[in-house]
């Protein structure tokens, strides 16, 4: 939980680094809480009884969540030494969002780079 506050406080931060900790711990959080969000969300629409399929309330978390997830990956990727620029790599189909996936794995490179100093410390 430290890791999800601590990268929702650092929001619109897109220079330094980010350790795989930070960026898979806020991962994990804000994946069940956005199945948290939509699961009490359908269970609302089913005890009102409304036939809409909209999801409001999910949509407005992802928004909000949105910069600060930008924010996380950018810096992870400076962690491999690597510039934010290859979030693009996200838009293209599969092999795009396979290979961010494999950059975010990755450990970064020891000690500093020209991005900052190491996050682990």
């Amino acid at each position: 939980m430290r890791w999800y506050i601590q990268t929702l406080t650092r929001y619109a931060v897109f220079s330094g680094r980010a350790s795989r900790a930070e960026y898979w711990m806020f991962t994990l959080v804000n994946l069940m809480v956005m199945i948290g969000v939509a699961f009490i969300e359908a269970a609302l629409r089913d005890l009102l009884g409304l036939d809409t399929d909209s999801s409001l309330v999910f949509y407005l978390y992802v928004l909000a969540v949105l910069l600060p997830t930008l924010g996380v990956s950018v810096r992870r990727l400076h962690d491999a030494d690597r510039s934010g620029w290859w979030m693009l790599l996200g838009l293209g189909p599969v092999l795009g969002a396979l290979a961010l996936v494999v950059f975010f794995v990755m450990d970064g490179t020891p000690g500093p780079n020209r991005f900052g100093p190491e996050p682990k410390g």
